[in-house]
């Protein structure tokens, strides 16, 4: 199951993500996937802001893993960019399945750490303001959540 959404703004791609938080749950996995500009980071910025966090959100590219932990619940943002042809080896198994939620850029360089219960964010830069997003998941618990969304 699948729900398409065509954002205007980086505003109206932050109110998605603002939804979206409130759809998930401790334990949940997001994976989100697209272009280096495409709004990933935006995103999960939306989410932060929906749970009251202060500062500014950027990529972990460098770090590969930012921890939130001043909001409840807590988010893992990863960015495993850097981790293409790497060892993937390094502990990330422990916030994937954590005491939080999950949010994954770049999923493709550590699939065998994936689990098979996540949520899939495309996100396709249309032109410099409008976003395309694909939210879907194979797993029966994400039926409700993408019900919640209206299709466009």
């Amino acid at each position: 199951m699948e729900k398409v959404i065509v954002t205007h703004s980086v505003e109206e791609t932050k109110l998605i993500a603002k939804k979206l938080i409130h759809e998930l749950s401790v334990g949940d996995v997001v994976l989100l996937s697209g272009d280096l500009g495409a709004g990933k980071t935006t995103f999960v910025g939306g989410v932060m802001e929906e749970l009251g966090y202060k500062g500014h959100v950027i990529s972990p590219t460098f770090n590969i893993l930012k921890c939130y932990f001043e909001v409840t619940p807590h988010i893992y943002h990863i960015d495993a960019y850097r981790l293409e042809d790497q060892n993937i080896d390094i502990g990330l198994e422990e916030y994937i399945e954590g005491d939080g939620i999950a949010f994954i850029e770049w999923p493709k360089f550590i699939e065998p750490l994936i689990p098979n219960k996540h949520l899939n964010i495309v996100i396709t830069r249309v032109d410099d303001n409008t976003r395309q997003i694909v939210i879907s998941s194979t797993h029966p618990s994400y039926e409700r959540l993408l019900n919640s969304f209206e299709a466009k």
